[in-house]
């Protein structure tokens, strides 16, 4: 090999090791390493920036924002409530988000269902009390390995299909003819996943839980005319086991029930007292049917979508102490509107607007993004805060929302339009019909995520064109001699190794070209070799980098990377020992 070569492999070590051992950002040492290269000269700029216009990294970033048009009209709590439900264990909770995440992607890029379960999946998992990290790599893993089961459920099937029908003399696949071997893969990676993860996955919860916020908030909040919660029960409504917040009492028609069975049913116009920590009770603002029972919040000026929650401390020389919030005029003075008073963790009673307020108190309100720098300096208050992502959703848009994440998978699904195209007209979409604003939008895209993605495309191709990984895996196929097994079997480890180290797309071309002509030298039919490089291009699961759903979870799931090698090395071998037994049966040698 050439020294260009030696650079690569041992930078791509390098990076390896660095994101093994140490707690570097993902992306600085990616980046890192594109950058020793480029400034070696081993790669031009042109190849080290081309994972930025590469269409898979642009669908990425694109479909943060689909996402958080779904996430700002509330659309993703329906699909929690519709689809996921509230699981009594963690097993149940890991099979019911990885059938729903298989199916999908079967039919649809991974990257889209990761993009639009991930915020969906952090609510839910919060919810309902379930550690997190034991459920972002299985939505990665369940999204993959829903891939393998289709032609188009992953750009690699495509890729290796479109290079033998280039050769003329090769047999295309079918549809669904890869599920001979990507729906045994797919049901037998579920079952490790929910069996094995339980010691596999790691626990890593958060040093503070939801309860041991001091700040201590009662709020109520009224069951609206024409709410989705009327009719049912509070169990159902999840209302019951909500983190950090319970429901105190309810008063009906001027009755108060403040013992509240699980099994009572909500009306419309109900008033629903809630006692617990600010999160929650951002949680509540975001309930669909619920609103705040004080009127006063839609009597402000700004439109409810362009608010935020945002705390202040009375001051003991604010105007309004001693005097009631109705009183004091408080909406009127402040351009705000208080809907929760906080004092010592005491429980308020009577009415919102009848509290008298007291040095001390501190207020929740909904106001505009300028309160908190009108009122940073000011001596009514001691401490003004705003609380980050707290604005109300767009909830009249949900349905809308809906109707446009439809439209977009359909027209994949039938072929209408590319997955770029179908994402960039989808997230334009969401911004003309206002289902989220621009400045949303633009706060909605991972950077750090497509930056990591887009630097892993730099790598690959410097092991590429300075001929490291042609050379390595014609080293290695040669151990194989005259026997298929054997080689099937190497063709299918070097595969898995490449996709692990660079990208699945990448892998599986560099590959191709071995495997055809090894079994040209053997006598043997291509096919089940190019079924060993789909599946082994595809279903990686060592390492964050090499596979961009494994990325998108790495951050917000908290793991480290040795968690993707002690998960990901075994259901490899697994994926491996199925491929390699079933694929000649199949279609035979």
């Amino acid at each position: 090999m050439t020294w260009e070569a030696w650079l690569a492999l041992s930078l791509v070590v390098g990076v390896i090791g660095s994101l093994a051992l140490t707690r570097w950002p993902a992306d600085l040492v990616l980046v890192g390493g594109v950058s020793i290269l480029l400034l070696a000269g081993v790669l031009t700029p042109a190849e080290a920036l081309q994972g930025l216009s590469n269409p898979g990294v642009v669908t990425v970033g694109v479909l943060y924002v689909v996402a958080a048009g779904l996430r700002e009209t509330g659309a993703i709590g329906w699909l929690v409530q519709g689809v996921l439900g509230r699981p009594r264990t963690l097993a149940r909770a890991q099979i019911r988000l990885m059938t729903p995440v298989m199916g999908l992607s079967a039919f649809l890029n991974n990257t889209p269902v990761v993009a639009m379960f991930l915020p969906a999946v952090n609510d839910w998992a919060r919810r309902n009390r379930l550690p997190l990290s034991k459920l972002l790599i299985p939505l990665s893993y369940a999204s993959i390995l829903g891939g393998t089961c289709t032609l188009i459920g992953t750009s690699t099937n495509l890729v290796v299909n479109g290079l033998m029908g280039a050769q003329g003399d090769l047999p295309t696949l079918g549809l669904f003819e890869i599920a001979w071997v990507g729906l045994p893969c797919a049901l037998a990676g579920l079952l490790y996943l929910v069996i094995g993860g339980r010691w596999l996955l790691p626990d890593r919860r958060p040093v503070m839980s939801d309860l041991d916020d001091p700040r201590q908030y009662t709020v109520e909040m009224l069951v609206e005319s024409g709410s989705p919660l009327a009719g049912r029960t509070i169990e159902a409504a999840g209302l019951r086991h909500l983190p950090g917040v319970y429901l105190l009492e309810l008063e009906r028609d001027g009755e108060i029930l403040p013992a509240i069975a699980p099994h009572q049913r909500l009306q419309a116009r109900d008033r629903l007292v809630f006692v617990g920590v600010v999160d929650s009770i951002v949680d509540l603002q975001r309930f669909r049917g619920l609103v705040p029972a004080c009127d006063q919040v839609f009597k402000l000026d700004v439109p409810r979508p362009e608010r935020s929650l945002t705390e202040a401390v009375v001051s003991d020389s604010c105007p309004l102490v001693g005097k009631s919030i109705r009183e004091g005029r408080f909406r009127s003075r402040y351009e705000a509107a208080v809907i929760a008073v906080g004092r010592n963790g005491e429980r308020l009673s009577g009415k919102l607007g009848d509290i008298v307020l007291r040095p001390g108190d501190t207020l929740l309100m909904e106001a505009d993004p300028g309160f908190v720098e009108r009122q940073h300096n000011s001596r009514d208050f001691f401490l003004v805060s705003q609380i980050p992502d707290s604005h109300p959703l767009r909830q009249n848009r949900a349905l809308l929302a809906v109707l446009i994440l439809v439209a977009m998978v359909m027209a994949v699904t039938l072929g209408w339009l590319p997955m770029l195209q179908a994402a960039l007209l989808a997230a334009g979409l969401m911004l003309v019909t206002r289902c989220l604003g621009s400045q949303s939008a633009r706060a909605a895209i991972d950077w750090r995520v497509l930056i990591a993605i887009a630097a892993s495309f730099g790598l690959g191709r410097a092991l590429e064109v300075t001929g490291a990984a042609g050379f390595i895996a014609e080293q290695l196929v040669g151990f194989a001699r005259d026997e298929p097994w054997v080689a099937l079997g190497l063709i299918y480890l070097v595969t898995m190794l490449f996709t692990e180290l660079i990208t699945n797309n990448a892998a599986a071309v560099l590959m191709f070209p071995i495997a055809l002509s090894t079994s040209q030298t053997l006598g043997v039919a291509f096919m089940p070799f190019a079924v060993a490089i789909m599946m082994a291009a595809s279903a990686s699961f060592s390492t964050p980098i090499g596979y961009q759903t494994n990325l998108m979870v790495y951050g917000p799931g908290g793991y480290r990377f040795s968690d993707y090698f002690r998960v990901g090395i075994p259901l490899n071998l697994l994926m491996a020992a199925i491929t390699i037994s079933l694929a000649p049966l199949v279609w035979g040698f």
